[in-house]
């Protein structure tokens, strides 16, 4: 803003002039009538001085009130009230409508304000990812589902990279950048984790102040798709896995109730067997649950805070009757400094679960299980995580088998498997919860000597507050 006017610039000249405008026709006229001895020399002289007197006088008035009306303008940018108006009528006029017109101004001003940030609110507080580009396709601005849904763990700003490179996305946007009609494209990103898009494009004309030339939509149908296929994949496993305990089951009742009738010896042999059988098939639908319920959620990043070293050991706490049992010992050694980390604690203690649970279940009866917890600090392109190993001297693992055992109902041994209660989803649901926070699984064994599950997790801080 230009600062205060103290007037109009050279005054004596404003004056002079405004006195010389107003004297010089009387003035005239008055040197014409004492020429022609109409009027005496010296009454045409003061009369003169009279008109000349008058000039001056208007012009010290024209002066100080375009004075007051310069600094009633100034007052008007700076959005004060005018405290000295001009006197003569027509300037005051000019200097009110002037008064009127800045109110009214700052008034449309403030609106604008207003509304531009309540439209600021409404795009972040919107639910789905909402990005705005600028004519080469370059992000200007994200609202705060799309940081939350494009910023990996540990890193401070989004990484737009997979989703702008994917041929689909980046065809509609440069047919926008040109000036085409608004589409909507399909987009799938397969990593970190699977996620199905549908990309609303749309070509802003006029651009936007800040360079905003696209505006892109995003709508997530991870969960819709997920939905789906966890009905079809629950029944396919269902139909496939239930079908042998329910034979079972049915065989053994109609023996009950035929030869086995009067036969009470025979009668808690069967019985004892039913019911091994029921368990088998309540953990096995438990673990579809679950897993179908992970796989749901395995698009969406965690939001709570957990404690893993609290958590391994109130795990091992509560095995220790199995353990026991077959005269194995765990040896914990969690090391100083592991910290909370931005998980769910819950699913965190069903990864801790499912492997101290697979080391009791195939380590080496009298054994030992090994459980690790430790910080790992970055390196190359992985960001500082937690690593937990766990592993048992059991008889191990054959190579070709491992990069399948976090298939769903994949068993290297399944009539082992299923003898001491396994349903061959155990590492599928721990593979899928490690999805979701983007972390590993890593296998290695050799036969004879055991094997070690280690688990690899981003040491992101959880959100305060």
């Amino acid at each position: 803003m230009a600062p205060p006017s103290e007037g109009p610039r050279r005054p004596a000249l404003l004056v002079a002039g405004t006195a010389a405008a107003i004297a010089a026709a009387p003035a005239a006229i008055l040197a014409a009538l004492a020429a022609f001895d109409r009027i005496p020399h010296t009454a045409a002289a003061w009369l003169a001085l009279g008109v000349a007197a008058a000039g001056v006088l208007a012009g010290l008035i024209w002066y100080r009130d375009l004075v007051r009306l310069s600094r009633a303008l100034d007052r008007a940018e700076a959005g004060r009230p005018p405290d000295d108006l001009p006197r003569l009528p027509p300037l005051r006029r000019v200097a009110e409508a002037a008064d009127r017109l800045a109110s009214s101004i700052r008034a449309q001003g403030q609106e604008v304000d207003r509304l531009s940030r309540a439209a600021v609110r409404i795009v972040e507080g919107l639910p789905d990812p909402l990005i705005v580009l600028d004519r080469e396709g370059r992000p200007v601005t994200l609202n705060a589902a799309a940081r939350e849904a494009f910023t990996p763990p540990g890193a401070s700003v989004p990484d737009l990279g997979a989703l702008l490179r994917h041929p689909a996305l980046r065809a509609a946007v440069d047919r926008a950048a040109a000036g085409g009609p608004s589409e909507s494209v399909a987009v799938t990103l397969p990593v970190p984790v699977e996620r199905e898009l549908v990309v609303q494009v749309i070509g802003l004309d006029p651009p936007l102040p800040d360079g905003g030339r696209i505006l892109l939509v995003l709508s997530d149908r991870t969960r819709e798709r997920r939905i789906e296929q966890m009905r079809a994949d629950f029944i396919a496993n269902a139909n496939h896995e239930l079908r042998t305990p329910l034979a079972s089951l049915m065989g053994f009742i109609e023996t009950l109730r035929g030869p086995a009738a009067d036969d009470p010896e025979a009668q808690a042999r069967f019985l004892g067997i039913m019911a091994e059988q029921a368990q088998r098939m309540s953990r096995l639908i438990e673990d579809m649950l679950s897993l179908s319920r992970i796989e749901m959620s395995e698009h969406t990043p965690p939001r709570g805070s957990a404690d893993l070293a609290a958590l391994v050991r109130r795990t091992a706490e509560a095995l220790e009757p199995r353990v026991a049992a077959r005269r194995m010992r765990i040896e914990l050694a969690v090391a100083d400094g592991v910290r909370p980390i931005l998980a769910d604690p819950d699913q965190l203690a069903q990864v801790v679960a499912n492997l101290l649970d697979n080391a009791v279940k195939y380590g080496r009866e009298g054994g030992r299980i090994g459980v690790r917890l430790a910080s790992t600090p970055a390196s190359g392109a992985r960001p500082a995580g937690i690593t937990l190993a766990v592993s048992d001297d059991g008889p191990g693992i054959p190579r070709q088998h491992i990069p399948r055992l976090t298939e769903r109902f994949y068993r290297v041994d399944a009539a082992r498997s299923r003898a001491i209660g396994g349903t061959g989803l155990g590492l599928a649901i721990v593979k899928h919860i490690l999805n979701r926070h983007r972390g590993s699984l890593e296998i290695a064994s050799e036969e004879g000597k055991g094997s070690t599950f280690t688990v690899w997790l981003p040491a992101t801080e959880p959100e305060r507050g």
